[in-house]
């Protein structure tokens, strides 16, 4: 073998061990990183699932969704784009679950992870009886902060009625996975 194949080889190796180094970080259970909620639009000092319950985001039509007035049911977050169709396949799902279940204390929050005029269109289209948030490229470092490390969508958690986050699902869920609580 001669010099030049050697130092390919073991270039190859070396990316490989990378490569396979940052593969396994990047998969570690990582602690809540309270800081980047604290950073967001309305956040303040405190734990993750405190400071979400004291953010605000402009609805599709200018109005303000305030997450505290959701303090005391179920809560279901769904944090979505138009762009995904995993997301776009689901909420009509989620949809119906809602108009289902409104009246035993669960409540859903649609956040939108996209621009404004994407989200008011595909709702003109679709709409939605649920409220929706405006969370645009926030709500990528949001739902970071709330557990979905890799920033993937869906990206879906529930709180509790008293605030507590009780479950997280990153990627398309069903109707099965919505089930918490008292049925």
């Amino acid at each position: 073998m001669n010099r030049r194949n050697m130092l390919y080889g073991g270039t190859a190796v070396v990316a490989g061990l990378a490569g396979a180094g940052v593969a396994w970080w990047k998969f570690q259970p990582h602690a809540v990183d309270e800081k980047v909620v604290a950073k967001a639009p309305g956040g303040t000092a405190g734990s993750a699932t405190d400071a979400f319950w004291s953010l605000n985001f402009d609805t599709p039509d200018g109005k303000n969704l305030s997450m505290s007035s959701f303090r005391g049911k179920l809560l279901l977050v769904n944090f979505w784009a138009t762009w995904c169709p995993p997301c776009v396949e689901e909420l009509p799902l989620l949809d119906y679950f809602y108009q289902e279940n409104r009246d035993k204390n669960i409540q859903i929050v649609g956040l939108a992870v996209d621009q404004p005029s994407k989200v008011r269109d595909w709702l003109k289209a679709t709409p939605l009886h649920f409220p929706v948030g405006m969370a645009g490229m926030g709500g990528t470092e949001l739902s970071k902060s709330l557990g979905n490390l890799a920033g993937s969508l869906p990206f879906t958690v529930v709180f509790s009625a008293t605030g507590e986050l009780l479950h997280r699902k990153i990627g398309r869920s069903c109707p099965k996975n919505w089930r918490f609580g008292p049925s």
